[in-house]
């Protein structure tokens, strides 16, 4: 039984509420009212409620708040329903009682559910500071109060994107400080020279350090990506009420609720241009999934890359040693494997493969409105959560513990042909492929047959290989 059951289960007592569809008992001491359980019991779905996503919480009390203050000032609220309202979506704001919000994040009516579990937990909250009971909505009603000149198709996409916005927060400090980390490293391997790589053949040397840093400039972009997709999320639709055009919404209410949102969420939210046209695109919402799927691909890479780099430990590249996590095989004794970059690697996989599934959900808006919006939200409130975590994890157990190989590494070096390359411009290339073709044969270093054939005295040879030589930086 779920946390959600045994909330509902285990109150005996009920109170009858009404809706368009019949009357239904509804826990009596619950918040939430009979649109919410009625959703409750359609969609048995991720197994995921709203409570699950506190950011989407707070996000729906903040635009509650926001279209209650923009209504006050239209006169369309008393003093006693702003404060009750602004009271409890405070409540929320501070994280109380968001395990009410029990409804499956993937639901039909493009949010309908949502909308009207935030609505009744926010009257029936209001209720109990105005001194009335659970559920007696002639004092506070959940539609004609909580969401007055409202809709769900503009506060929905609206919470949304707030919600998403903040869950970005957290993101970019894991990136940042993963970052950090990588770069670290950089300065900690500067000093060991190693063979760098291209198609899995030996190519030309680096340095270690060279390595770590190229992986941490490769996020260097990351975050500004994320920042530029949450201003685009920060244009909402709020007072276009059901497909734009603002029906029952007085004039001048967009606007107001806007001034009021961005006071109360301190993020530079605006208005749409055409709120008709904002009600249906979905642009925003995939320009974020595409930011997420770009740092989900360069974590990949990063995680493959390091997994290569530690392969063996005897008879793989062995150059760097990943800290140990846990024994790697219950049959093979002594076994230990990169369990940390494989876990981002899946997590990244799972971004990428979500992406699509946000694409075709955002490609099928149909004339003013996308029901799919649900499945879009879900997946990229997960999603940024999902490599919050992994990143995290990626940069205490795995970054910060690395340590390198480094006479596995001069190994490499010394007997690799591809230093060959260095002496192209001094011997040319016919005489650097035939030592390097003689090398292959033989297993002689390159530098002891342009030794043996006096291409270069020892002292050219020397300067030309040398870490100073092959690794410096245009």
């Amino acid at each position: 039984m779920t946390n959600i059951d045994t909330l509902i289960s285990d109150n005996t007592q009920t109170r009858i509420e009404k809706d368009l569809l019949g009357e239904q008992a509804v826990p009596a001491s619950a918040l939430y009212g009979i649109q919410t359980q009625r959703a409750y019991q359609n969609f048995d779905i991720t197994g995921t409620p709203i409570s699950e996503f506190p950011d989407l919480i707070k996000a729906l009390a903040m635009v509650k708040a926001a279209a209650a203050k923009a209504n006050y000032q239209h006169g369309l609220l008393t003093d006693d329903k702003l404060s009750a309202i602004t009271e409890a979506c405070a409540d929320l704001i501070n994280g109380e009682h968001h395990e009410q919000f029990i409804v499956d994040l993937i639901q039909g009516g493009a949010g309908t559910s949502t909308n009207m579990n935030a609505n009744e937990v926010i009257a029936n909250m209001g209720l109990k500071k105005m001194g009335f009971e659970y559920g007696q909505y002639s004092h506070l009603h959940p539609n004609n109060d909580v969401n007055r000149s409202q809709s769900t198709n503009d506060v929905y996409p609206s919470a949304a994107r707030l919600a998403i916005v903040f869950a970005a927060a957290p993101l970019k400090t894991a990136i940042n400080n993963l970052q950090h980390s990588l770069a670290a490293k950089g300065e900690e391997f500067s000093g060991i020279l190693k063979m760098g790589r291209t198609q899995l053949q030996d190519a030309v040397p680096m340095t270690l350090g060279q390595e770590f840093h190229a992986f941490a400039n490769d996020l260097s972009s990351e975050t500004a990506s994320i920042e530029q997709a949450c201003l685009q999320l920060c244009e909402l639709n709020l007072g276009g009420t059901a497909i734009g055009t603002g029906i029952n919404a007085p004039k001048g209410y967009a606007s107001m609720a806007i001034e009021e949102l961005a006071a109360i969420s301190g993020l530079p939210v605006t208005l749409a241009d055409d709120l008709i046209a904002a009600s249906a695109d979905m642009g925003a919402f995939v320009t974020f999934s595409g930011a997420l799927k770009r740092l989900s691909i360069k974590l990949s890479k990063i995680s493959n890359d390091l997994r290569l780099l530690s392969s063996g430990p005897r008879t793989g590249l062995g150059e760097i040693n990943l800290p140990a996590r846990q024994p790697g095989s219950s049959i093979m004794p002594g076994k230990v494997n990169p369990v940390i970059p494989e876990a981002m690697s899946q997590t990244a996989y799972q971004v990428m493969g979500t992406d699509t599934t946000i694409t075709m959900a955002a490609e099928a808006a149909q004339l003013q409105l996308n029901a799919m919006e649900p499945l879009i939200v879900y997946n990229l409130l997960n999603n940024a959560r999902l490599l919050e975590k992994s990143i995290r994890m990626l940069d205490e157990l795995c970054i910060k513990g690395i340590t390198a190989n480094e006479a596995r590494c001069e190994q490499h070096v010394q007997n690799s042909i591809g230093i060959v390359t260095a002496l192209v411009p001094h011997i040319g290339y016919e005489n650097a492929s035939r030592i390097a073709g003689n090398a292959l044969l033989s297993g002689s270093g390159v530098a002891e047959l342009v030794k043996q054939e006096k291409l270069l005295s020892d002292e050219e040879l020397a300067a030309i290989l040398s870490p100073d030589t092959m690794v410096s930086s245009i």
